[in-house]
């Protein structure tokens, strides 16, 4: 699998583990890792470049995964310089054809000066997927499982350019509201957000003015604020941010969604971040953990280990760690994770780390950008799954 530990992410091995409920393998050199349901297969993605490869090739190895898995699309992401998006987006053309999918580009540069720092793909086999437009575009993809009704959404923006950056995150939220209207979902509906913002840190209060007072309408159905990522990354449209989500209804009675503690860190809210740690979806099948964006923030709210790239990357991969094993799972549970770094080179002490702690190892995409403080240098998000609950 591409691991956490190995240089660029490149892959270690082809192995296939058949434990708890996910399958890893490597097809073309992208680690995929499988969700088995009842009904189908489900399928994370994670392409990272490969030394000297062109766009192009990148799209045509997803190409060659998603014929081998018989899989459809359900959203993308790319993380990548926003100059390369134009040919990015005729690579899709030329490989695919047509693609009808939702994908956010946001930049998210490479840690190792590429034009993609790497691609996940959500993908389905062996079930419906229904696309969701708005103003004439494919935003969203809508599909079911054993257990929910889920809806992908990507690449929502505002729809006034010209107009003040807390208005655009309120246009953004009242697109996503749209869209989900569109699927037959509603925001109380929303488990997951990932909100890049351009120029981040200049406005990260007035954002989170606009989220918490647009929630505060809203009772969710999880009981909890949507697991969430926060980071810089302008977009190829010049937007003040560019918003992805996630939308879940259980399909029957044993499906619940309730939200997850971190041991080690007080709630989000508590100092002003209307996020929750994470959010686990169990049902008769199984359960997946959706964990937010965590960097290396105290239990009382305030950052730890300023200036100390290593240590910060210990304290947070720590956190998460401590948040999988409150719920029976592992790094080894993991179908995709990002990780962010502040300056590119600190990308070597999450490598160092990985490397001396061997449980560390998983699908990743490095990502360099902006972080919602100016002394967090390190931020990683992962979704895990187990068949046990």
């Amino acid at each position: 699998m591409f691991s956490a530990s190995s240089t660029n992410s490149q892959p270690v091995s082809a192995a296939q583990t058949d434990d708890h409920h996910i399958r890893h393998n490597v097809i073309a050199g992208i680690d995929y890792a499988e969700t088995r349901e009842a009904n189908g297969s489900e399928f994370s993605l994670t392409v990272t470049p490969l030394a000297n490869e062109a766009v192009i090739e990148m799209f045509r190895r997803l190409s060659i995964s998603l014929k081998e898995l018989d899989a459809t699309v359900t959203k993308l992401i790319v993380f990548g310089a926003t100059n390369a998006c134009a040919a990015g987006t005729e690579s899709m053309r030329r490989v695919f054809g047509k693609s009808d999918w939702p994908v956010t580009w946001v930049e998210g540069a490479s840690c190792y000066d590429q034009p993609i720092a790497g691609i996940q793909a959500f993908a389905l086999a062996e079930g419906d997927v229904h696309r969701v437009k708005l103003n004439g575009r494919v935003v969203g993809s809508v599909f079911e499982n054993a257990a929910a009704r889920h809806c992908l959404l990507a690449g929502l923006g505002p729809d006034n350019l010209l107009r003040s950056r807390p208005d655009q995150a309120r246009q953004t939220l009242d697109q996503l509201e749209a869209a989900l209207a569109q699927a037959g979902f509603s925001l109380s509906d929303v488990i997951r957000t990932w909100f890049f913002n351009d120029d981040l840190l200049s406005w990260y209060n007035e954002f989170n003015q606009v989220r918490t007072s647009v929630y505060s309408r809203v009772h969710f159905s999880a009981g909890a604020l949507p697991a969430s990522t926060g980071v810089a990354g302008r977009n190829p449209a010049g937007a003040a941010l560019v918003l992805g989500a996630w939308a879940v209804k259980p399909l029957n009675a044993s499906v619940q969604i309730k939200e997850v503690t971190s041991p080690l860190q007080c709630p989000a809210a508590a100092y002003g971040s209307s996020f929750s740690r994470a959010l686990e979806i169990s049902s008769a099948h199984g359960k997946r953990l959706l964990i937010s964006g965590t960097a290396s923030i105290a239990l009382e709210g305030q950052t730890l280990w300023v200036g100390d790239a290593q240590k910060q990357v210990a304290l947070t991969v720590g956190v998460v760690e401590a948040i999988l094993e409150s719920r029976g799972l592992a790094f080894s549970d993991t179908t995709r994770a990002t990780a962010y770094f502040k300056h590119a080179t600190d990308v070597i002490a999450f490598h160092d780390y990985c490397r001396n702690h061997r449980e560390c190892s998983f699908p990743v995409v490095l990502v360099h950008c902006d972080i919602c403080r100016d002394d967090l240098l390190f931020e990683i998000e992962l979704d895990a799954v187990s068949g046990e609950n």
